[in-house]
């Protein structure tokens, strides 16, 4: 049940639930073509993110292999940063490091110290 404006609850018509179809329902969130998870921004709902010294890091890849995000930025061998755009905030890859160069923080305090707000 809902409520209406006046807060009186209301009840919802399926009378004819049983002659409606899937295909007349829009696509919402389906993704119909593979390998497209470029093309959606999936990391704005994280609470906590990855933040990485560059200084610290040995670029053995262990954060990269393990992130299941594939948000660990890498080029020539050695990692380059994060993907903020997907990363999640799982926290594997800081799990992961056994030299201390990522740590998590909260998404407020890291979008406090670039400036921005969200």
């Amino acid at each position: 049940m809902s409520a209406q404006a006046g807060g009186a609850p209301r009840k919802w018509d399926v009378s004819r639930v049983d002659q409606q179809s899937y295909k007349v329902l829009p696509l919402g969130g389906i993704n119909p073509d593979g390998g497209n998870s470029v093309d959606y921004i999936t990391g704005g709902w994280r609470s906590e993110r990855p933040v990485w010294s560059e200084e610290a890091c040995k670029h053995c890849l262990l954060c990269w292999v393990m992130c299941p995000d594939s948000s660990i930025l890498v080029q020539d061998g050695k990692m380059t940063g994060i993907d903020y755009d997907h990363c999640k905030g799982c926290g594997i890859c800081v799990h992961e490091c056994k030299f201390g160069t990522l740590e998590m923080v909260s998404e407020a305090e890291a979008l406090a110290a670039e400036g921005s707000v969200r």
